[in-house]
């Protein structure tokens, strides 16, 4: 074979199906991914986390809606209303995005990587723009605000279509840092909103008046912000991604994770690491103005937004150090103290409460995200070992061929990891429903947040005793570099 016959049968071919579809795709041979496929991958990466990041700024824009919705002369907003409703409307997002994560992780196969980002991308305009209308009618009702935020709730979705996505594109030596890096710049989308969200509102006002009127301008000025970069995002996806003909759904792995009880014991933890993460992100700007509703005037708004992002900005960057740490020490272990340590945060929040000291109170939080954010990477750390050391253990009961059960195991491992992101998510809606329930019911939130509290330090219990009590102890695996993500 000639020198330029060999470069082509080593180059991927984007052609096969419509679009931009590749046919040829082999991560895994050194050769073909140091001439052409490391630069692809790359390349899909870097649009992938855009569109990624837009899909969870998107995702927890009402978190900072709901804090100026009761200013600009929406009733169901105003008074005591305002932290009930408040949090069914944040709540709402949560619950969809959970939802959606299971279907768009199967979407990949079947549309491509190119067409469903740029969708999925796309889909974000509706709630932007609906939302923008919205604020321009003062008698919208809450049940279409309930309805939008809904819509909203598809940003949510995209982490697992976009997750699914990147695995295809890496070799297994360098999925665990695709996947962080795709996992921590949506994380951080979050911090994004919080940050940038309360700014743009503040310049609406200057622009107009401290007026009801003025509130719904710069409310419709914060959904619209998000415009043009959803438009770009969309556009560059479908220009500049690719498709990949191999990226194929393995329903037998997930069965198979279906079937483990390690995925359901792994999912209740993710849900108090990653379902508090996401239910207090967005619960969190709404906590503060309705604790310290001093902090709500005009002058200090865009020192609450700051104030608030400064929570998810944290969580989002402690998550790769939680899987770095999980290397050295062993990710049950970290875990277990992650959740002792979220019990401790809590119980700091509530004597704050007590003292009514704002400043106690904002570092009681950062702590529990904090917390929350070492748990998310020593938890998704711990899922690969996990089932690398049950199928060890299983060849070694039944003669099972190691290297067999080994690959079986990392498949398991990919399946679980979709299923556990799903279920942790969802623990995002029922924190915020049990603060709106304990203080719509008990006229306080300080039985939910002791209630997570005691939670917490049975998610530690259940640590130790599926993951450090045995022998099926998990420790440190440093050769095992799947994800941490």
């Amino acid at each position: 074979m000639t020198a330029v016959a060999e470069k082509t049968a080593q180059e991927p071919t984007p052609q096969g199906r419509r679009g931009r579809w590749i046919d040829h795709w082999e991560p895994e041979d050194p050769t073909f991914w140091e001439r052409t496929g490391k630069k692809i991958a790359n390349k899909n990466l870097i649009f992938s986390v855009y569109a990624e990041n837009l899909g969870f700024s998107v995702w927890v824009l009402f978190s900072i809606l709901v804090t100026q919705m009761g200013s600009a002369g929406f009733a169901f907003m105003d008074g005591d209303l305002a932290v009930t409703n408040g949090l069914i409307l944040t709540s709402v997002p949560v619950l969809v995005g959970s939802t959606l994560r299971l279907p768009y992780t199967f979407a990949i196969p079947k549309f491509g990587g190119r067409g469903f980002t740029a969708f999925s991308a796309a889909m974000l305009l509706i709630p932007c723009l609906g939302l923008a209308f919205a604020f321009t009618q003062p008698g919208t009702p809450m049940w279409m605000f309930m309805i939008l935020a809904g819509l909203a709730g598809f940003g949510g979705g995209n982490f697992s279509s976009s997750m699914a996505n990147i695995s295809f594109f890496f070799p297994e030596s360098k999925k665990g840092a695709a996947l962080g890096i795709n996992a921590a710049g949506g994380n951080i989308g979050v911090a994004i909103t919080q940050l940038s969200m309360p700014l743009v509102i503040s310049l609406g006002l200057i622009m107009t008046a401290s007026d009801a009127a003025g509130y719904r301008f710069a409310l419709m000025l914060a959904c619209l912000t998000w415009v043009p970069f959803i438009i770009s995002a969309s556009l560059l996806a479908w220009f500049r991604m690719d498709s990949l003909t191999s990226a194929k759904p393995d329903g037998v792995s997930y069965k198979l994770a279906m079937m483990n009880k390690q995925t359901w014991v792994m999912s209740f933890l993710y849900i108090g690491t990653f379902g508090s993460f996401i239910g207090f992100s967005f619960a969190f700007p709404n906590l503060l103005k309705a604790n310290f509703p001093e902090m709500s005037e005009v002058a200090l708004l865009a020192a609450l937004g700051n104030l608030a992002f400064l929570g998810a900005l944290l969580g989002s960057v402690s998550r790769p150090f939680g899987g770095w740490v999980s290397d050295k020490t062993g990710g049950s272990k970290v875990t277990l103290m992650v959740f002792v340590g979220m019990a401790v945060g809590v119980a700091l929040i509530m004597l704050a409460l007590e003292l009514k000291s704002f400043v106690l109170y904002l570092l009681s939080f950062i702590l529990l995200f904090i917390f929350t954010g070492i748990g998310n990477g020593s938890t998704y750390r711990m899922i690969p070992i996990i089932f690398s050391a049950s199928a060890k253990k299983r060849a070694a009961e039944t003669g099972q061929d190691l290297a067999e059960a080994a690959a079986s195991a990392k498949r398991q491992a990919g399946a679980a990891i979709g299923v556990i992101g799903a279920i942790g998510a969802f623990g995002g809606f029922i924190v915020q429903q049990a603060l709106r329930l304990s203080n719509v019911h008990l006229g306080t939130m300080a039985p939910a947040f002791w209630a997570y509290a005691a939670l917490f330090l049975v998610m530690a219990g259940v640590t130790w005793w599926f993951y450090l009590r045995t022998s099926f102890a998990v420790q440190k695996a440093p050769s095992l570099a799947y994800a941490n993500v």
